[in-house]
């Protein structure tokens, strides 16, 4: 789901803490030695991201937030703020060849490289995260 994250709206808010529940305490944060991501550069994304993202001339970017079942993957197209929210059971991550992981939840997708090690060790954080938080059966959902 893309939403529109500028305003604070409750409506919004509780749409996604539905979807990928709400953030985790601080202790929680500390004990899982952080939930964000460093700054990712974007390198391509579906049609609907691209059409938000071309309206600027700014570097594409994004960052990952990791929530209890699910991810928020956060990015700016002039002075909005847009997110799309992604449950466990719909993520889907794969590794390209030279250096690029690719998000993809349903039609949408991002490519972001993956130049340094921080970048690879929260992708492995995201995945052993998904695997403790994902239901097995579809009655677990």
């Amino acid at each position: 789901m893309l939403l529109n994250v500028s305003y604070n709206d409750s409506e919004i808010t509780k749409k996604i803490d539905r979807e990928v529940g709400k953030p985790f305490t601080l202790k929680e944060r500390w004990a899982m030695k952080g939930i964000g991501s460093p700054k990712l550069s974007i390198t391509e994304t579906s049609i609907e991201i691209r059409n938000l993202l071309i309206l600027d001339n700014n570097r594409d970017t994004c960052n990952i937030e990791i929530r209890p079942a699910g991810i928020i993957v956060r990015f700016r197209s002039l002075l909005e703020t847009f997110t799309l929210v992604i449950p466990y059971y719909k993520l889907k991550i794969h590794k390209g060849d030279i250096a690029v992981y690719t998000i993809y939840r349903d039609t949408y997708f991002i490519k972001v490289r993956s130049d340094t090690k921080a970048v690879r060790e929260f992708f492995k954080k995201i995945l052993d995260h998904k695997i403790g938080n994902t239901p097995n059966l579809p009655e677990d959902l």
